[in-house]
């Protein structure tokens, strides 16, 4: 058994099938189509909200330079999965290759702690309002950000090359549309229990500690914000924590749904539904989220597509 998790015997699979959503050609069309049109609508929306922050200078904040790295952890995240899926749709072997599965692996669930982030720094900025400016320092916001991603790199390395060392020998198909924790283990030619219960610690510990961070965060705001008198103040308040907050329950919410319901791994279906929901939905609903809810946000917005739209007569005409 050691020598089965210790020794990596991939050689006799070099590649796997990815099943994706079977169906007719005409299917396989219509979902390439609205696919598609979701992840580009996505890079649209995540790219806007970053071009924004960036170009609007009261955009500057800890706030909102945590908010546009968020996005581009979204855009990382989406285009992990989604451009491979794509190809997939239009082709008859569905076919990626033994070092393409792994890093998809580690990509994908290499998470930044953004939402966490986000969750203090509007503690700070509620719970704290005076002391906010003399602790969320520009220093501090960037040894954030500077952690939020190592943190997501290093917390699935280890599970991640685990995965790799599982030994493979056949059969090679993944009914799933990315190589994804639980069905790469089915595949294991031995049980390798060590490594399966190194990577349902690793992302339980991950998921909980997150989440229940984040939920105390918002409680605290929200009692915080309950004793302000009703007013400007108190609203804004409330409209941005909601923001935040719808956002931590459509991705906390469907990723417990997936990994931590017991009968959602023996459901392939239920499992590809879940995963397309936080994979594709919230990546692309944030944007709507974040800009709909935000005065600050949509006025940046309008002056990114107002110059667009200016230079693009100038562009026009030479």
């Amino acid at each position: 058994m050691k020598n089965s998790e210790r020794n990596n015997h991939s050689g006799s699979v070099s590649e796997f099938i990815l099943l994706g959503f079977p169906g007719s050609w005409k299917i396989q069309v219509f979902l390439f189509s609205l696919f598609s049109v979701t992840y580009i609508l996505t890079l649209l929306g995540n790219t806007s909200i970053m071009c924004a922050i960036n170009l609007d200078q009261r955009l500057h904040t800890p706030m909102y330079v945590l908010l546009a790295n968020f996005s581009f952890l979204e855009i990382w995240y989406v285009t992990s999965t989604v451009p491979n899926m794509l190809v997939n749709f239009l082709s008859e072997n569905k076919i990626i290759s033994f070092t393409g599965c792994f890093l998809q692996f580690y990509f994908f669930f290499s998470m930044g702690y953004f939402l966490s982030a986000m969750a203090f720094d509007r503690y700070l900025a509620i719970c704290r309002p005076l002391h906010y400016p003399t602790i969320m320092t520009q220093r501090l916001c960037a040894k954030l950000v500077f952690f939020c991603w190592l943190g997501g790199f290093l917390s699935i390395l280890v599970p991640a090359i685990l995965m790799s060392r599982v030994p493979f020998c056949g059969p090679n198909v993944i009914d799933h549309f990315f190589c994804d924790l639980g069905p790469l283990l089915a595949l294991s030619c031995v049980p390798v229990p060590k490594t399966t219960l190194t990577c349902a610690t690793v992302s339980s510990l991950i998921i909980f500690i997150t989440f229940l961070y984040i939920l105390g965060s918002y409680t605290c705001v929200l009692r915080a914000v309950l004793k302000v008198p009703a007013g400007t103040g108190r609203n804004k308040a409330f409209s941005t924590c909601a923001s935040h907050f719808v956002v931590v329950s459509l991705f906390y919410g469907s990723v417990m749904v997936m990994y931590v319901s017991p009968g959602s791994k023996n459901q392939p279906g239920m499992r590809k539904f879940v995963t397309l929901f936080y994979c594709m939905a919230t990546p692309f609903f944030n944007p709507l989220i974040y800009s709909l809810r935000n005065k600050d946000m949509k006025d940046a917005l309008k002056k990114v597509l107002k110059g667009l739209s200016q230079e693009f007569p100038k562009g026009h005409e030479k």
